[in-house]
């Protein structure tokens, strides 16, 4: 049995700057990604394989309405959710994606059931709901999904005509407020919103007691976004990726630089090719390689032998790791 079991999870990068964070805000992220952690540590001391404690990490993420996946999902163009997931399993490089769904309440456990029960690996929009449907699974109205924070920052992306990708429309969000609050009239943010900037996904990694990985992710996407638009988190090698022989990755951040660099098979392909570590790996990919495309965000990672990493090229990631026996350690900012 392995000793170094160990489980990590993110729940978005971007611009999360300290004056955007009311000190009880902090702290209701600094408990939600606590007892995610906490979960999944339990299912891996319980002797609980890797899959198990990633997809029900990102489904207690996806339940709360902090993270931009699941319950607190942002908004699309049209007022609407479209909801994407992935999973992979590191023992078999087995995967299961969905995308575009909108009354499917966890569609990390959707996308589960298409590895499982699935010959295929990713089902979009109706086809994926049916699927899940036939499996089962619990669907919501699409109301379930919507958060009053959340439509506050679909307005304002709205008004200036941009895709802004979530926790950097959080940061505009409490800029706005606070100016209304000094009296300062008509709000309005010191930069235009960059739609580059925002990044809003949760993912987990582990590594179980039986040496096994598994990575999951899932996404609402970006605030406003077109119809349809389907970013890195349901594409494997994307948005996540899976390998017993090297690592487990997830991935947050502009989701089109992440899709055109594959970045989560980046890593592992680091590891197998370069014979680097995964720590190396993981660097180079969000502070060497996404760079020069313009790739903001972070990804959490972890090898075999239980090594963590969680680099980030953005003001801040909520990110945390908990290993067996050990309290869970969460950090936001940089």
């Amino acid at each position: 049995m392995n000793s170094n079991a160990v489980i990590a999870i993110h729940g978005g990068a971007g611009t999360i700057l300290r004056a955007s964070l009311s000190a009880s805000a902090e702290t209701e992220y600094h408990a939600a990604l606590h007892a995610v952690l906490s979960a999944g540590q339990r299912i891996l001391a319980d002797g609980g394989s890797a899959l198990d404690a990633v997809s029900e990490a990102v489904r207690l993420l996806e339940d709360c309405p902090l993270f931009n996946a699941g319950r607190g999902a942002v908004y699309t163009a049209a007022g609407t959710h479209e909801l994407d997931a992935a999973i992979m399993d590191g023992s078999t490089l087995q995967a299961g994606a969905i995308c575009c769904v909108k009354r499917v309440r966890n569609p990390i456990l959707a996308a589960r059931s298409v590895l499982e029960r699935s010959e295929h690996v990713l089902f979009t929009g109706d086809g994926a709901e049916a699927f899940a449907a036939a499996q089962g699974l619990e669907f919501v109205e699409p109301a379930y999904f919507d958060t009053e924070a959340r439509h506050r920052q679909w307005l304002l992306a709205r008004d200036q005509q941009r895709a802004v990708l979530d926790h950097d429309g959080a940061t505009l969000a409490a800029t706005v407020t606070a100016s209304f609050q000094k009296g300062e009239g008509e709000p309005m943010p010191h930069e235009p919103i960059d739609p580059n900037r925002k990044f809003g996904t949760v993912g987990a990694v582990a590594l179980d007691q039986h040496g096994h990985v598994a990575a999951a992710t899932s996404t609402g996407g970006v605030t406003n976004k077109q119809v349809g638009r389907v970013g890195d988190t349901p594409l494997i090698g994307a948005g996540c990726y899976a390998d017993d022989a090297t690592c487990a990755v997830s991935t947050t951040g502009s989701g089109e630089m992440f899709m055109r660099m594959v970045a989560a098979y980046d890593v592992a392909a680091q590891m197998a090719y370069r014979n680097v570590s995964l720590q190396e790996a993981a660097h180079d990919v969000v502070m060497n390689r996404l760079p020069k495309i313009d790739g903001r965000g972070g990804l959490i990672a972890v090898d075999a032998r239980g090594n963590v990493t969680l680099p980030f090229n953005t003001e801040g990631m909520y990110r945390g790791f908990a290993r067996l026996g050990e309290t869970p350690v969460t950090a936001i900012y940089r």
